[in-house]
């Protein structure tokens, strides 16, 4: 059978699915327009894809022989996945398997906000540090600190499991505490929502009116969860202490006025990218086509 990978992936994992079936890869340098995936998935039974696709009912509706969408990624907005269901298209993720990289980067993010780690090293890249100094460059602890976490998936549990590790008590929204009691009382919160129309701008400015002015905002899920915006005027008007983001609402355009902001820590999606992760990932979508194009259940579907 055909199928389109839409980005490299490692050659130990394309070489199981080459075995098998036919496959052609998309290999420009960003991802595949829209109107070339249309055209390349029309004759095709499976497609290997990235959270940078847009696999939308207009496309899934040109290739009548589809089968399955395997998605390289835990989220899948990307992918209308109620067009794929009336289509009998099967459609797959790689859950688990990014839990623990996507967790520890997060804590990255953390420790670099508190601690002031961009902006120190960017000062010491310039030229312009004078020496160690007693009030200088002042961070924060976070021992004895509460870490609100939005999102009690398998990556907020895993954060939330790491807490004990800094001090840091951990409490969940929605399960412990009410999202504005969480807002109003956390001193770091830690954003773990899937992406969608249901969570799009979930932090907005009247929540972010709510929160602690020393307060830390770090996100690993989706850019659209947080009004970029009114993060930028939040920031500005000094309503909270720091943000730190590895994801944007435009990727990979960020909004211009956080780009000049010290006190914002931005990371371009490392949430997985550990080598083990990203081919833990590719696998598992292999074995997903391998499985639905032999005839059986995919062992991760959405």
């Amino acid at each position: 059978m055909k199928a389109l990978l839409t980005r490299r992936i490692p050659s130990s994992v394309l070489s199981r699915l080459e075995a098998v079936h036919d496959v052609e890869r998309y290999d420009g340098p960003s991802p595949i327009p829209e109107d070339e995936l249309r055209r390349r998935i029309a004759d095709k039974h499976a497609l290997i894809c990235l959270l940078t696709e847009n696999v939308s009912a207009e496309t899934l509706a040109v290739a009548p022989d589809l089968k399955i969408v395997a998605n390289i990624a835990v989220g899948y907005d990307n992918i209308d996945v109620a067009a794929a269901r009336g289509r009998g298209i099967v459609v797959t993720n790689t859950p688990d398997v990014l839990t623990e990289a996507t967790a520890e980067f997060t804590w990255t993010l953390i420790l670099a906000a508190a601690r002031r780690l961009g902006e120190g090293e960017r000062l010491l890249r310039r030229g312009e540090w004078r020496g160690w100094a007693l009030d200088f460059m002042l961070g924060t602890e976070l021992r004895g600190k509460q870490l609100g976490i939005i999102g009690r998936g398998r990556i907020g549990r895993a954060v939330a499991a790491k807490a004990p590790a800094f001090g840091m008590k951990a409490v969940f929204a929605r399960h412990d505490l009410s999202l504005d009691e969480l807002l109003v009382t956390s001193d770091v919160i830690s954003i773990h929502v899937p992406g969608g129309d249901s969570t799009r701008h979930l932090i907005d400015r009247k929540r972010l009116a709510r929160m602690k002015r020393s307060a830390i905002l770090v996100n690993t899920s989706r850019g659209s969860v947080i009004d970029e915006e009114a993060l930028a005027w939040a920031m500005q008007e000094h309503l909270i202490a720091a943000a730190a983001l590895d994801v944007y609402e435009r990727e990979p355009n960020v909004y211009a006025p956080l780009l000049a902001m010290e006190n914002v820590v931005l990371a371009p999606h490392l949430g997985s990218a550990t080598r083990e992760t990203r081919t833990a990932m590719a696998e598992l979508a292999v074995e997903n086509v391998l499985a639905v194009l032999a005839g059986q259940p995919p062992k991760t579907p959405v």
